[in-house]
């Protein structure tokens, strides 16, 4: 005779005594306190962590008040954990002579950690181009990894769109401006310190970064013997030029030894080189206007000294 009793399963031990709060509890991302000795800066992080004023600033507040957001890191293979973010906050916590901080230790693969680094550090409203340019090209890399395993949407739209796009779209930038900012990884980075120090702008820079290697060494020749930089128009023939293969030194030299329009019709002077004359409590307004009426009564001067 077949017993009609169903086979019982039994809970594991531990569910028969924990709460449903502990088992949702138990499926948080946890903070810990890792050493700082074993956060290692996630490879080829391209933001720049700076001894400056606001890492100064930083150092402080967190010798006060101790890390108050977490980092956020991923195990590494080699021992320790790899920082996806917060490698401002680490710096700033070796200064104030802290010997941990608070991490969220995550499971990423290379994709998903690249798009959380880059992410995080974005929203800083001091980036330097090359640091921009350098964020762009490696998220879009990880946004096209990840586009291949499934296709890109936005949430927002709910429509298809290319990486590039959607990229632009995070960013809240177009996506010209994306593909700008990236042709600057193709700059040697003699030029590109210059974008960072505002020497060369954007636009020019773009334009420059389709020239070879080699040539971009020889325009440093040039612009430091001609004692100039590439304005837009003149940084579109340089690229021309190259692409036609004519692009020579002696050539760049001619090109940057041209008098720009922009710099016959300007005349610019610093505040430093100004402040020294006025009394500290003048504005600027007030020290335009009164360098305008000196200018009249040298003008009126000199009117009279040829009457004469």
């Amino acid at each position: 005779m077949k017993s009609s009793a169903k086979k019982v399963e039994l809970a594991p031990y531990d569910d028969l005594f924990s709460t449903e709060e502990s088992r949702q509890d138990a499926k948080l991302e946890k903070i810990q306190e890792i050493p700082l000795s074993e956060l290692h800066p996630f490879k080829g992080h391209p933001f720049k962590v700076k001894d400056d004023e606001a890492m100064m600033e930083t150092a402080d507040s967190v010798r006060q008040y101790g890390v108050l957001v977490p980092a956020i890191a991923r195990p590494d293979p080699e021992g320790g954990y790899e920082l996806v973010a917060g490698h401002r906050r680490h710096r700033a916590s070796e200064l104030a002579e802290k010997e941990t901080m608070p991490v969220i230790v995550r499971d990423l693969d290379d994709d998903a950690a690249t798009i959380i680094m880059v992410d995080s550090n974005l929203q800083r409203e001091s980036l330097l181009p090359s640091e921009r340019a350098f964020a762009y090209k490696m998220k879009l890399e990880a946004m096209k990894h990840q586009g291949a395993r499934g296709d890109l949407t936005s949430s927002q739209l709910g429509t298809k769109l290319r990486a590039d796009e959607l990229l632009a779209q995070q960013a809240g930038s177009s996506r010209n401006q994306v593909q700008r900012y990236i042709r600057l990884t193709e700059l040697i980075p003699e030029l590109l310190d210059m974008v960072d120090e505002k020497k060369i702008a954007l636009n020019p820079a773009c334009e420059l970064s389709f020239l070879k290697k080699e040539e971009q060494r020889d325009l440093l020749d040039a612009m430091d013997s001609e004692q100039a930089t590439p304005s837009l128009s003149q940084a579109q023939r340089l690229k021309k030029y190259s692409q036609e293969g004519h692009l020579t030194l002696d050539m760049m030299r001619v090109i940057m030894g041209e008098e720009k329009k922009s710099d016959l019709d300007k005349v610019t002077f610093t505040s430093d080189t100004l402040r020294k004359y006025f009394p500290k409590s003048y504005t600027p307004q007030r020290m335009q206007e009164t360098i305008i009426k000196l200018l009249e009564a040298w003008q009126k001067k000199r009117q009279r000294d040829q009457e004469r």
